[in-house]
């Protein structure tokens, strides 16, 4: 393949390419989905095209935001990249990414997350690990059993309950760091058939208001390799997650196996026997900021954060990241301004991600090489970068 590589934005004309070259790339089934050779809004399908207009190389922003501390951060999620064999390691993948992010940037993300089929390229494009999402097994009969509240009231959930549902995972999620508003248009797209979003979806109420939800797949049969898959369960109130907990357990006769990934310290998973638990599935999810201002001012921050760091960062994809930055956090509000000349603290984009994310502190960031400082300064004052706990993702992209 010649050495020239260029990257555009994918047509319509470009679609049929990009499933094959995708299809290929991942072992996808041969039935095409729909939203595959359509525009879809809320998304940026890139290519890459050889010298010869042939399509070697696809990439997708997705244009989600993300929930920080209460406050929706814009997000450049990727997913489906694929690369044509014959033009692998030859730079497609680095040229469609410093295109993707140079796109993102400009529409104005501030942050990229993405689960990579392998960790070593993306590293070497910015991104690092940050944590994984579980998918675990739990024997049914295991879970406590619970005598329903009388204050309580369980019925199944209906089309028309989903803007409630909506609502609850938004009061669960906005004050983490990480999930998905499941906001905007790539959101409305998909819901627009405004079907149930599982096989069934059980509803806990109090006083006629929503405090508990699982969205769930029955799977098929009933022996003792029967699985029931929990696509989501989440509640507001110790109760609520309880009485969820019971009527999953009801299962017990028929679906032996429970399968669900559990939200790290929710009201759900506290009443879960998780020391139990075998893993079914484990999707490391990696980091990396688009834009490192709008990173540090668009999100939310810890109201007992306090404190300013100067820090030079290296970000060689996105050279509008690079340079020496002043941190300053007070009363639950941050900035990142650009000040001349070298700190004492030299870090690496990737370093910026594991720090931002809380997926390490500044020592062991320090102990990976991706944080440089002198002999006898303390690097702990980076910490401030992570200030509000560790980031988790709950949607596969």
């Amino acid at each position: 393949m010649p050495a020239a590589v260029h990257v555009r934005e994918l047509t319509a004309d470009d679609l049929d390419a990009a499933w094959e070259l995708g299809r290929f790339a991942f072992g996808s089934d041969s039935q095409r989905p729909a939203s595959t050779s359509t525009a879809v809004p809320g998304l940026t399908r890139y290519g890459a095209f050889d010298d010869a207009g042939r399509l070697v190389g696809k990439a997708v922003d997705l244009h989600h935001d993300q929930w920080w501390t209460g406050r929706a951060m814009p997000a450049a999620d990727v997913a489906g990249v694929a690369v044509a064999p014959e033009a692998r390691g030859r730079g497609v993948a680095r040229a469609m990414l410093t295109a993707l992010l140079r796109g993102a940037h400009e529409r104005g993300a501030a942050i990229s997350a993405l689960y990579p089929t392998v960790a070593a390229p993306y590293r070497a494009f910015g991104w690092e690990a940050a944590g994984v999402l579980r998918t675990v097994d739990l024997a049914t009969a295991s879970l406590p059993r619970h005598q329903p509240a009388a204050h309580l009231t369980v019925r199944a959930g209906a089309p028309a309950d989903l803007p409630a549902v909506a609502a609850l995972y938004e009061r669960v999620g906005r004050h983490r760091n990480g999930m998905l508003t499941r906001r905007g248009e790539l959101f409305d797209f998909f819901a627009a058939d405004r079907g149930l979003p599982g096989d069934g979806l059980t509803l806990v109420e109090a006083a006629g208001d929503l405090v508990g939800y699982a969205i769930w797949q029955r799977g098929r049969g009933y022996g003792a390799d029967s699985v029931l898959t929990v696509d989501e369960a989440l509640a507001t109130t110790a109760d609520a997650a309880r009485e969820l907990v019971g009527v999953l357990g009801s299962w017990a006769s028929v679906a032996p196996t429970l399968r669900l990934c559990p939200l790290d310290g929710d009201a759900v998973s506290t009443h879960l026997p998780l020391e139990s638990a075998r893993d079914h599935k484990r999707d490391l999810w990696m980091h990396r900021p688009v834009d490192v201002a709008r990173a540090v001012s668009a999100r939310g921050w810890p109201a007992h954060a306090s404190g300013t760091v100067d820090v030079t960062l290296a970000d060689p994809l996105a050279e509008w990241n690079t340079g020496t930055w002043r941190l300053t956090v007070a009363e639950g509000a941050a900035e990142l301004s650009r000040i001349s000349g070298e700190a004492d603290f030299r870090l690496d984009v990737r370093g910026f991600a594991l720090l931002y994310t809380g997926a390490a502190r500044a020592r062991s960031v320090a102990q990976a090489g991706l944080l440089h400082h002198p002999a006898g300064v303390d690097p702990s004052a980076l910490d401030l970068l992570g200030a509000g706990g560790p980031a988790q993702l709950l949607d596969y992209f």
